[in-house]
């Protein structure tokens, strides 16, 4: 498809245009059933990535990866199965577990990432931002300990509150080397029950390391700005969020901060209404609005000081062109004048139609301040 686009005819109608895009993404896929094979190949995600740029021409192109590349890398083998989602073949439950895994080098691992990156900036020519991404550690750490996607997440809560809060982190060791030298046949099951509580934060902080390193690995290469999807964060209470999440997204912000402190770091968390206010304390640049809250009251709640983008509904792209219309302008004129990057409040949705899609990028360029 990266060929299609500079032999188009300048009479094609955008209708047959969005056609060939979408029938050449289908032609890959066949060819290529694999989601890990279509983004583990530099051609592949140079092609897919540049297919909507091509067509609609947005301030941005988004690499073509997933937020569980890495995990490989880490050794946690995974796949994205059709139909199905991502699996984790070995779900991690226990310190042995975390201690198998490696803490991520992304030049060794994933150097189709950085290639990709290089290739893009290059194709683009600065008429755009090349954009990349990384999973947050509590996502991360989610779908290795649940074994995927989760409706409860009880297995990471059970980790997760399995260590009580009130312990520092010290207490928590002697108490369970001293209960280690008792060598007492009725205390197995407890010391079992101490050693999970070193589990999770073992592993978040493996992710946090391995995540600063990988958003640098992508700065390096190209990418101009990175987002960081936090997306099941939201499945914390605020105080658990200022345990589990919170600490590991900072660390990773200070890192990225010190080696390359220009770059714009993105944060988003679906259905985040209930932590806005503790989002910004990352240390992020932008805060990614979903489109559960309303713009006015996310800038009030934020601070005018604070970028945002968001937060049109996905959804509101299957109504008319007039109502797509207003949306956007509401949205546009409640976040206000400055500090806004007009963006959907989640990706698109599957059978959204084209045309559709088409009118959001043509009402979103032509609006003026």
């Amino acid at each position: 498809m990266r060929q299609a686009g500079r032999y188009m005819k300048a009479g094609l109608t955008a209708a047959i245009v969005l056609d060939t895009i979408h029938y050449s993404y289908q032609i890959i896929c066949e060819k290529y059933p694999s989601f890990r094979e279509r983004s583990e190949n530099v051609d592949l995600v140079v092609e897919i990535s540049l297919q909507p740029w091509k067509v609609f021409r947005p301030d941005g192109v988004i690499l073509f990866s997933d937020i569980l590349t890495p995990l490989p890398g880490m050794n946690i083998p995974f796949d994205i199965i059709k139909g199905k989602g991502p699996v984790i073949f070995n779900p991690l439950g226990t310190a042995a577990d975390v201690d198998q895994v490696r803490e991520f080098i992304p030049e060794e691992s994933v150097p189709y990432v950085g290639e990709s990156l290089t290739i893009l900036r290059k194709e683009v020519n600065n008429e755009a931002a090349v954009l990349g991404f990384v999973g947050a550690p509590f996502t991360l750490a989610s779908y290795v300990v649940e074994g995927g996607s989760s409706k409860h997440f009880t297995k990471i809560k059970r980790l997760a509150f399995s260590n009580p809060k009130h312990w520092k982190k010290d207490q928590q060791q002697r108490l369970l080397l001293f209960i280690r030298q008792l060598h007492c046949p009725t205390l197995p099951t407890y010391c079992h029950y101490l050693g999970a509580m070193q589990v999770l934060h073992a592993l978040l902080q493996k992710f946090t390391t391995s995540m600063a390193r990988y958003i640098q690995y992508q700065a390096d290469n190209g990418a101009q700005a990175v987002q960081i999807f936090d997306s099941w964060a939201t499945e914390l209470s605020p105080v658990d969020f200022e345990e589990f999440s919170l600490p590991y997204l900072k660390q990773i912000v200070d890192s990225v901060k010190q080696t390359h402190p220009d770059l714009p770091l993105i944060l988003y968390a679906s259905g985040s209404g209930g932590l806005l206010e503790r989002l910004p304390l990352t240390g992020v640049d932008v805060v990614s609005l979903d489109w559960t809250v309303d713009m006015a009251e996310g800038r009030r709640r934020l601070g005018p000081n604070q970028a945002v983008q968001g937060n049109v509904d996905p959804g509101v792209l299957f109504g008319s062109k007039e109502f797509i219309t207003n949306r956007i302008k509401d949205t546009v004129r409640k976040a206000g004048t400055g500090k806004h990057i007009l963006n959907l409040g989640h990706g698109i949705v599957v059978g959204t139609p084209e045309e559709n899609v088409a009118h959001f990028f043509e009402v979103a360029k032509g609006i003026r301040y």
